[in-house]
């Protein structure tokens, strides 16, 4: 039976009839490592008509909005136990709301929450997001949204509220509608496994029984490419996820470390058949296009500029692993990193201005942030195990790695300067080399 669900929703016509009162709030820069989070209230939201699954779904939803917008770091989310005043009592429309309690527990932004449920294919949701410190009380409303679904579309609608308050504050809609990937061994051997961006609805991808590494995404987000020793030696898997078709590359020696051309369906390697393991592009069905580099030593994982240009990747033709640029026009190649004596796992950011890369050096393993020019480094994380694997989240907001911090590895996600470190998930076995999706929508 087909299912209605409404995500472009309605924009709430409230006290005048120009819809939401204001747009043009002060723009978060995102770029700032100091930036004061946002302390902001979300109550429980109004059950319509009060009943036992309506309660459930109101409080339920109410928390997963204070999850979900305290994941990006750019909130604080206010207790709930300190305010003033009921929203279910009072309304949620601004109308009676008394602004002043809620500046005085510390809100400068207040959500409210209204939803009916009819039937189990039947959620109506009404979301407002207040700016309590705007002195007008027109201009406090800063957007309001209606949703229509069924029960199971909650966290679709309270994600593509929260996309909406991102985009207002930082014009991005962030990464509410992303996957990773990661590779676990929660089945006994490692498997390509899939989850939401916040950890929810893990998902086992491969079941080869075999040693399974490097997912890397497509730029659509229909296929994953990874590395497998399903047959004995590791060979490239080019998997499409919705028609559950494999193609593989299997051509003699080592076939290592896929990476997506961006845009295009094609992708980089590692590929030894030749003798050294050298950098090959190929196409989306694992067709060599040309070789791209050829020197003495191993080259390997490589990762694309956002524009496609470029291609970070590791080679040890100096000595220990490093880090190399090479530019696909001019087929020059250059030195990326010169400090630490081993340095690998290169992954650009979305902007293409930095790339972030594990690198050892006084004997931990961490992760680091270089500018493409080789300008900037930045160590990410200090003294807390072995971290290795960093993905950019699709707006460059957040990087996802793995870590021993807590004895096994596990996924971990921080900001894009090293704060608000936090574990993602928890599962049997250790879960490694996350790979974040791009945005993949509904």
């Amino acid at each position: 039976m087909f299912k209605k669900f409404i995500l472009s929703c309605f924009i709430l016509f409230l006290f005048t009839n120009t819809g939401i009162c204001r747009t043009d709030y002060d723009y978060v820069n995102i770029s700032n490592p100091f930036l004061k989070k946002i302390p902001i209230a979300i109550p429980v939201f109004k059950a319509m008509y009060e009943t036992e699954i309506e309660n459930q779904i109101a409080t339920e939803g109410a928390n997963l909005l204070s999850d979900t917008l305290e994941f990006t770091g750019y909130f604080k989310i206010l207790n709930r136990e300190g305010f003033l005043e009921d929203i279910r009592k009072i309304g949620t429309t601004g109308q009676n709301i008394h602004f002043q309690n809620w500046i005085s527990v510390g809100a400068e932004m207040l959500v409210t929450g209204l939803l009916s449920v009819k039937d189990e294919n039947s959620l109506e949701l009404e979301l407002r997001l207040f700016d309590t410190l705007k002195v007008n009380d027109n201009d406090k409303l800063l957007i309001g949204k209606r949703y229509s679904g069924g029960k199971n579309d909650l966290r679709k609608m309270i994600h593509r509220f929260c996309s909406e308050i991102l985009f207002l504050l930082t014009k991005s809609y962030g990464y509410f509608d992303t996957k990773m990937a990661f590779i676990s061994t929660a089945s006994g051997k490692k498997e390509v496994y899939m989850c939401d961006f916040d950890g929810q609805n893990i998902e086992q991808i491969t079941r080869n029984n075999s040693i399974t590494i490097s997912p890397s995404w497509s730029s659509d987000g229909a296929w994953i490419a990874y590395t497998s020793y399903y047959k004995g030696k590791p060979d490239i898997y080019i998997l499409n996820l919705k028609e559950k078709r494999v193609t593989n590359v299997t051509e003699k020696g080592s076939n290592l470390s896929p990476a997506w051309f961006p845009g295009r369906f094609a992708l980089a390697a590692s590929m030894s058949f030749s003798g050294d393991s050298e950098i090959y592009l190929l196409t989306g069905t694992g067709k060599i296009i040309k070789k791209l580099t050829n020197n003495l030593g191993v080259d390997v994982s490589p990762s694309f500029s956002p524009d496609g240009k470029k291609i970070a990747f590791v080679s040890d033709r100096a000595g220990g692993p490093q880090i190399y640029i090479f530019d696909l026009s001019s087929e020059n190649t250059e030195r990326l990193t010169f400090q630490g004596k081993y340095n690998t796992s290169p992954n650009w950011s979305p902007k293409g201005d930095k790339i972030a890369y594990s690198g050892i050096d006084n004997g931990e393993m961490n992760i680091y942030v270089i500018g493409s020019d080789g300008k900037g480094l930045t160590q990410l994380t200090s003294s807390q195990g072995k971290n290795e694997y960093p993905s950019w989240s699709p707006d460059g907001s957040l990087i996802a790695f793995n870590s021993t911090r807590e004895g096994i590895s596990r996924i971990y996600v921080m900001t894009a300067y090293g704060t608000d470190q936090r574990r993602l998930l928890t599962m049997p076995g250790e879960q490694t080399s996350p790979s974040w999706s791009p945005r993949v929508g509904d």
